[in-house]
Protein backbone atom coordinates (compact mmCIF):
# COMPACT_ATOMS: atom_id res chain seq x y z
CA UNK A 1 0.00 0.00 0.00
CA UNK A 2 1.19 3.62 -0.99
CA UNK A 3 -0.42 6.79 -1.48
CA UNK A 4 -2.28 8.20 -4.18
CA UNK A 5 -2.53 11.48 -2.49
CA UNK A 6 -5.53 11.42 -1.06
CA UNK A 7 -6.21 13.86 1.51
CA UNK A 8 -8.41 13.26 4.67
CA UNK A 9 -9.35 15.66 7.40
CA UNK A 10 -6.32 17.71 6.33
CA UNK A 11 -3.50 14.99 6.88
CA UNK A 12 -2.30 12.55 4.58
CA UNK A 13 -3.60 9.19 4.67
CA UNK A 14 -1.00 7.08 3.05
CA UNK A 15 -0.85 3.83 4.99
CA UNK A 16 -4.00 3.14 4.03
CA UNK A 17 -4.35 3.68 0.50
CA UNK A 18 -3.77 0.67 -2.38
CA UNK A 19 -1.29 2.49 -5.73
CA UNK A 20 -1.73 -0.87 -7.68
CA UNK A 21 -4.68 -2.87 -8.19
CA UNK A 22 -4.81 -6.33 -6.20
CA UNK A 23 -5.18 -8.72 -8.10
CA UNK A 24 -8.51 -10.34 -8.07
CA UNK A 25 -10.28 -12.78 -10.02
CA UNK A 26 -14.49 -12.31 -9.65
CA UNK A 27 -16.28 -15.60 -8.80
CA UNK A 28 -20.14 -14.42 -9.07
CA UNK A 29 -21.34 -10.85 -8.66
CA UNK A 30 -19.92 -9.59 -5.47
CA UNK A 31 -18.26 -6.81 -7.36
CA UNK A 32 -21.39 -5.29 -8.16
CA UNK A 33 -23.46 -6.32 -4.60
CA UNK A 34 -20.81 -4.18 -2.76
CA UNK A 35 -20.31 -1.47 -5.48
CA UNK A 36 -24.20 -1.29 -5.18
CA UNK A 37 -23.98 -1.35 -1.39
CA UNK A 38 -21.37 1.16 -0.82
CA UNK A 39 -23.38 3.73 -3.04
CA UNK A 40 -25.94 3.30 -0.42
CA UNK A 41 -24.35 3.39 2.82
CA UNK A 42 -25.34 -0.39 3.34
CA UNK A 43 -22.46 -2.16 5.61
CA UNK A 44 -21.39 -5.70 4.25
CA UNK A 45 -20.60 -8.98 5.73
CA UNK A 46 -18.77 -11.23 3.63
CA UNK A 47 -19.28 -15.25 4.62
CA UNK A 48 -17.07 -17.54 3.60
CA UNK A 49 -14.58 -20.56 4.68
CA UNK A 50 -10.96 -19.37 5.24
CA UNK A 51 -8.13 -18.52 2.35
CA UNK A 52 -10.80 -18.39 -0.15
CA UNK A 53 -10.87 -14.80 -0.71
CA UNK A 54 -12.45 -12.24 1.56
CA UNK A 55 -9.84 -10.16 2.59
CA UNK A 56 -8.03 -9.53 -1.13
CA UNK A 57 -11.77 -9.12 -2.07
CA UNK A 58 -11.96 -6.33 0.10
CA UNK A 59 -8.40 -4.75 -1.05
CA UNK A 60 -9.35 -4.68 -5.01
CA UNK A 61 -13.07 -3.24 -3.92
CA UNK A 62 -11.21 -0.18 -1.79
CA UNK A 63 -8.66 0.18 -4.80
CA UNK A 64 -11.80 0.41 -7.36
CA UNK A 65 -13.37 2.85 -4.73
CA UNK A 66 -10.61 4.95 -4.29
CA UNK A 67 -10.57 4.90 -0.53
CA UNK A 68 -8.60 3.98 2.11
CA UNK A 69 -8.84 0.23 3.83
CA UNK A 70 -8.53 0.21 7.37
CA UNK A 71 -8.41 -3.69 8.32
CA UNK A 72 -8.68 -4.92 11.87
CA UNK A 73 -8.19 -8.79 13.12
CA UNK A 74 -10.48 -9.15 15.58
CA UNK A 75 -9.64 -11.66 18.41
CA UNK A 76 -10.95 -12.42 22.03
CA UNK A 77 -9.59 -9.92 23.66
CA UNK A 78 -10.78 -7.17 21.30
CA UNK A 79 -12.52 -4.65 23.44
CA UNK A 80 -14.28 -1.42 22.35
CA UNK A 81 -11.65 0.61 23.62
CA UNK A 82 -9.06 -1.18 20.90
CA UNK A 83 -11.45 0.31 18.22
CA UNK A 84 -12.70 3.34 19.06
CA UNK A 85 -9.07 4.92 20.77
CA UNK A 86 -7.88 5.50 24.17
CA UNK A 87 -5.92 8.67 25.90
CA UNK A 88 -2.67 8.29 26.14
CA UNK A 89 0.18 9.94 28.07
CA UNK A 90 3.06 10.67 25.78
CA UNK A 91 5.86 13.62 26.77
CA UNK A 92 4.15 14.27 30.41
CA UNK A 93 0.63 15.45 28.32
CA UNK A 94 -2.57 13.42 28.16
CA UNK A 95 -3.43 12.99 24.30
CA UNK A 96 -6.36 11.12 22.76
CA UNK A 97 -5.59 8.44 20.43
CA UNK A 98 -8.10 7.45 17.92
CA UNK A 99 -8.56 3.70 17.11
CA UNK A 100 -8.94 2.26 13.69
CA UNK A 101 -12.75 2.59 13.63
CA UNK A 102 -12.72 6.31 14.62
CA UNK A 103 -9.92 6.82 12.19
CA UNK A 104 -12.15 5.06 9.19
CA UNK A 105 -15.31 6.77 10.22
CA UNK A 106 -13.43 10.54 10.44
CA UNK A 107 -11.86 10.18 7.48
CA UNK A 108 -14.30 8.36 5.43
CA UNK A 109 -12.61 5.49 5.10
CA UNK A 110 -13.90 1.67 4.31
CA UNK A 111 -13.26 -0.16 8.09
CA UNK A 112 -12.80 -4.16 7.71
CA UNK A 113 -13.14 -6.26 10.68
CA UNK A 114 -11.86 -9.31 9.39
CA UNK A 115 -13.56 -12.59 11.26
CA UNK A 116 -15.35 -11.02 13.66
CA UNK A 117 -16.98 -13.68 15.71
CA UNK A 118 -13.75 -14.03 17.05
CA UNK A 119 -14.21 -10.74 19.24
CA UNK A 120 -16.28 -10.61 22.19
CA UNK A 121 -19.82 -9.94 22.15
CA UNK A 122 -19.71 -6.56 24.26
CA UNK A 123 -17.43 -5.07 21.65
CA UNK A 124 -19.41 -5.57 18.36
CA UNK A 125 -22.32 -3.55 20.75
CA UNK A 126 -19.90 -0.69 19.66
CA UNK A 127 -20.51 -1.21 15.83
CA UNK A 128 -24.49 -1.22 15.88
CA UNK A 129 -24.99 2.76 15.27
CA UNK A 130 -23.02 3.18 12.75
CA UNK A 131 -25.00 0.28 10.82
CA UNK A 132 -28.44 2.07 10.75
CA UNK A 133 -29.68 4.88 9.26
CA UNK A 134 -27.65 7.46 12.11
CA UNK A 135 -24.38 6.42 11.15
CA UNK A 136 -23.15 7.86 14.08
CA UNK A 137 -20.24 6.31 16.71
CA UNK A 138 -20.73 7.65 19.83
CA UNK A 139 -17.48 8.29 21.77
CA UNK A 140 -18.08 8.13 25.29
CA UNK A 141 -14.77 8.93 26.85
CA UNK A 142 -14.77 11.89 24.85
CA UNK A 143 -18.48 13.03 25.51
CA UNK A 144 -18.95 13.43 21.61
CA UNK A 145 -20.83 11.54 18.87
CA UNK A 146 -19.22 11.25 15.54
CA UNK A 147 -21.53 11.62 12.30
CA UNK A 148 -19.70 9.18 9.63
CA UNK A 149 -18.91 10.73 6.45
CA UNK A 150 -20.88 9.92 3.08
CA UNK A 151 -18.00 7.88 2.32
CA UNK A 152 -17.44 5.80 5.07
CA UNK A 153 -18.62 2.02 5.03
CA UNK A 154 -17.91 -0.70 7.48
CA UNK A 155 -17.82 -4.02 6.34
CA UNK A 156 -17.13 -7.81 8.56
CA UNK A 157 -16.45 -11.61 7.83
CA UNK A 158 -16.43 -14.71 9.44
CA UNK A 159 -16.23 -18.40 8.38
CA UNK A 160 -19.85 -19.66 9.08
CA UNK A 161 -17.95 -23.11 9.28
CA UNK A 162 -17.14 -22.17 12.71
CA UNK A 163 -20.12 -21.54 13.87
CA UNK A 164 -20.89 -22.64 17.46
CA UNK A 165 -23.37 -21.75 20.55
CA UNK A 166 -20.03 -19.54 21.57
CA UNK A 167 -18.55 -18.33 18.73
CA UNK A 168 -21.78 -17.06 16.21
CA UNK A 169 -23.12 -13.67 15.40
CA UNK A 170 -26.19 -12.40 17.40
CA UNK A 171 -29.45 -11.97 15.50
CA UNK A 172 -28.93 -8.24 16.83
CA UNK A 173 -25.90 -8.29 14.48
CA UNK A 174 -26.47 -9.98 11.54
CA UNK A 175 -29.72 -8.97 10.57
CA UNK A 176 -27.40 -5.44 10.47
CA UNK A 177 -25.77 -6.29 6.87
CA UNK A 178 -26.35 -7.33 4.04
CA UNK A 179 -24.52 -10.56 2.92
CA UNK A 180 -22.34 -11.46 0.35
CA UNK A 181 -21.46 -15.77 0.48
CA UNK A 182 -17.90 -16.47 -0.77
CA UNK A 183 -16.82 -19.87 -1.54
CA UNK A 184 -13.61 -21.37 -2.95
CA UNK A 185 -13.64 -20.87 -7.18
CA UNK A 186 -14.15 -23.08 -9.84
CA UNK A 187 -11.55 -25.05 -10.68
CA UNK A 188 -10.10 -23.24 -13.96
CA UNK A 189 -10.67 -19.86 -11.75
CA UNK A 190 -8.87 -21.47 -9.03
CA UNK A 191 -5.89 -22.75 -11.47
CA UNK A 192 -5.94 -19.51 -12.74
CA UNK A 193 -5.45 -17.84 -9.34
CA UNK A 194 -2.69 -20.14 -7.84
CA UNK A 195 -0.55 -20.05 -10.93
CA UNK A 196 -0.87 -16.61 -11.12
CA UNK A 197 -0.57 -16.02 -7.46
CA UNK A 198 2.75 -18.67 -6.95
CA UNK A 199 4.40 -18.10 -10.18
CA UNK A 200 4.08 -22.06 -11.02
CA UNK A 201 2.99 -23.48 -14.80
CA UNK A 202 -1.13 -23.97 -16.03
CA UNK A 203 0.01 -27.69 -15.53
CA UNK A 204 1.52 -27.94 -11.85
CA UNK A 205 -1.22 -25.28 -10.78
CA UNK A 206 -4.04 -27.68 -12.31
CA UNK A 207 -2.64 -30.32 -10.30
CA UNK A 208 -2.32 -28.46 -7.05
CA UNK A 209 -6.29 -27.58 -7.52
CA UNK A 210 -7.00 -31.02 -8.26
CA UNK A 211 -5.39 -32.02 -4.83
CA UNK A 212 -7.47 -29.30 -3.01
CA UNK A 213 -10.31 -30.38 -4.35
CA UNK A 214 -10.31 -33.74 -3.57
CA UNK A 215 -8.67 -33.17 -0.27
CA UNK A 216 -12.10 -30.60 0.57
CA UNK A 217 -14.12 -33.63 0.39
CA UNK A 218 -12.63 -34.86 3.56
CA UNK A 219 -14.34 -32.15 5.16
CA UNK A 220 -17.25 -35.09 6.09
CA UNK A 221 -14.51 -37.34 6.97
CA UNK A 222 -13.05 -36.06 10.34
CA UNK A 223 -11.01 -32.75 8.62
CA UNK A 224 -12.60 -29.47 10.38
CA UNK A 225 -11.63 -27.27 6.90
CA UNK A 226 -10.76 -28.01 3.39
CA UNK A 227 -7.42 -26.68 1.84
CA UNK A 228 -7.96 -23.36 1.56
CA UNK A 229 -6.69 -21.43 -1.68
CA UNK A 230 -4.23 -19.52 0.21
CA UNK A 231 -2.41 -23.22 0.80
CA UNK A 232 -2.25 -24.27 -2.81
CA UNK A 233 -0.47 -20.82 -3.46
CA UNK A 234 1.70 -21.64 -0.78
CA UNK A 235 2.82 -24.95 -2.32
CA UNK A 236 2.73 -23.38 -5.17
CA UNK A 237 5.50 -20.82 -4.22
CA UNK A 238 7.27 -23.66 -2.82
CA UNK A 239 7.49 -25.82 -6.07
CA UNK A 240 8.56 -22.44 -7.45
CA UNK A 241 11.48 -22.38 -5.68
CA UNK A 242 12.49 -25.57 -6.28
CA UNK A 243 11.19 -28.13 -3.33
CA UNK A 244 10.09 -30.80 -4.68
CA UNK A 245 6.30 -31.15 -5.27
CA UNK A 246 5.49 -33.95 -2.72
CA UNK A 247 7.52 -32.22 0.33
CA UNK A 248 5.84 -28.95 -1.07
CA UNK A 249 2.26 -30.38 -0.57
CA UNK A 250 3.24 -32.22 2.78
CA UNK A 251 4.93 -28.37 3.92
CA UNK A 252 2.14 -26.65 2.76
CA UNK A 253 -1.26 -28.76 2.09
CA UNK A 254 -0.47 -31.97 4.77
CA UNK A 255 0.90 -30.54 8.11
CA UNK A 256 -1.26 -27.17 8.38
CA UNK A 257 -4.68 -28.64 8.18
CA UNK A 258 -4.21 -31.70 10.33
CA UNK A 259 -2.28 -34.17 13.06
CA UNK A 260 -4.13 -36.92 12.84
CA UNK A 261 -1.82 -39.85 11.43
CA UNK A 262 -5.01 -41.69 9.56
CA UNK A 263 -6.35 -38.07 7.42
CA UNK A 264 -2.83 -37.47 7.15
CA UNK A 265 -1.80 -40.51 5.20
CA UNK A 266 -5.01 -40.64 3.15
CA UNK A 267 -3.98 -37.25 2.03
CA UNK A 268 -0.82 -38.34 1.03
CA UNK A 269 -2.13 -40.59 -1.07
CA UNK A 270 -4.16 -38.33 -2.91
CA UNK A 271 -1.17 -35.90 -3.49
CA UNK A 272 1.09 -38.92 -4.95
CA UNK A 273 -1.72 -40.23 -6.99
CA UNK A 274 -2.39 -36.75 -8.19
CA UNK A 275 1.20 -35.99 -8.71
CA UNK A 276 1.61 -39.47 -10.44
CA UNK A 277 -1.03 -39.21 -12.67
CA UNK A 278 -0.46 -35.79 -13.64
Amino acid sequence: MTSKNILCNGQAFEEYIFENEPYYVPTGNEIEIFTAAYKNNLPVNLKGPTGCGKTRFMEYMAYHLNRPLITVACHEDLTATDLIGRFIIKGGDVEWNDGPLTKAVKNGAICYLDEVVEARTDTLVVIHPLTDERRILPIDKQGIVLKAKPEFMLSISYNPGYQSVIKDLKQSTRQRFIAIEFNYPSMNTETQIVAHESGVSQNTAHSLVEIGHRIRNFKQHGLEEGISTRLLIYAGKLINEGIAPNTACRSAMIEPITDDFDLQMSISEIISAVLEWE
